[in-house]
């Protein structure tokens, strides 16, 4: 099976300056972009989700991205296809490709 992970990347921009911790009101979270990991080589979408959680995840004071959504690759290019070209284009050539047989 195929599946289709994204993440969800945030930066705290109180770390940048200050100690970035909520205790001290320093923190300041901002959403940024993230990723689409094209996993192959395992069937069940909560291994998928899990690879890709012990391959890329971060969470750290600074920085964190964890997973948000996942489907089949199906049902992403079936999201895919109600987009612009421009944009399908985009996320067709930013995903990553993973897989768990090619990790060393």
């Amino acid at each position: 099976m195929t599946y289709v992970v994204s993440t969800q990347c945030l930066e705290n921009y109180g770390a940048h300056c200050e100690d970035g911790k909520f205790s001290s009101g320093n923190a300041y979270w901002k959403m940024k972009g993230g990723a689409d990991y094209i996993v192959e080589g395992l069937e069940r979408i909560q291994d998928a989700v899990a690879f890709v959680a012990a391959l890329c995840t971060q969470n750290n004071i600074s920085f964190k991205e964890f997973p948000v959504q996942f489907r089949t690759i199906e049902e992403w290019e079936a999201e895919l296809a109600e987009l612009s070209t421009d944009y399908q284009e985009y996320l067709l050539t930013t995903a990553k490709r993973v897989s768990p047989q090619e990790v060393i």
